[in-house]
């Protein structure tokens, strides 16, 4: 039991704020490149993944794990991301500091997503068992170069503030 619930609901509980973040923080990205805020879904998108990466850290281990630091990464990101955007209302400096955090925490979130995806979906696990074959690095790398790019139409892009 964690928190209350079963292993198996904890987890489907992990997995769908997982996914809920993933998908919010697609609609909030595409928003920044083409310079919309969208208020309610950015805080469905850090609250999220906030739940996400807090309740990583409920599942039975018995250290420290890759799974952890990534969560302590998104986490620290995640707390930048907010300041920039609640406590500094996206000012100044804090308008890029908060795209570069944004896309970076959907980044880890959706990072983790690939790797639960590869170790819990057979076909997955059979193109890439050790996640160390070529279609789990190409998959790995096209997020990341899609997250690189997103970040800097974004910077360009996104300028909340100048509106009228």
């Amino acid at each position: 039991m964690i928190l209350g619930l079963s292993l198996s609901a904890f987890t489907t509980v992990h997995v769908v704020l997982s996914l809920i973040g993933i998908a919010a923080g697609l609609v909030v990205v595409a928003g920044i490149v083409v310079d919309r805020h969208l208020p309610g879904l950015t805080a469905l998108f850090l609250t999220t993944t906030v739940l996400t990466s807090v309740t990583g850290f409920f599942f039975p281990s018995a250290g420290l794990l890759a799974s952890h630091i990534v969560g302590i990464v998104s986490l620290t990101v995640l707390a930048v991301a907010l300041f920039a955007i609640y406590g500094r209302h996206l000012s100044g400096a804090w308008r890029p500091v908060y795209v570069v955090t944004a896309i970076m925490a959907l980044y880890l979130n959706v990072f983790v997503g690939i790797v639960q995806a590869f170790q819990k979906l057979p076909a997955l696990r059979t193109v890439a068992p050790t996640q160390s074959e070529p279609p789990f690095l190409a998959v790995q790398l096209i997020a990341l170069l899609a997250c690189l790019v997103a970040g800097g139409l974004a910077l360009k892009r996104f300028h909340p503030q100048t509106r009228p």
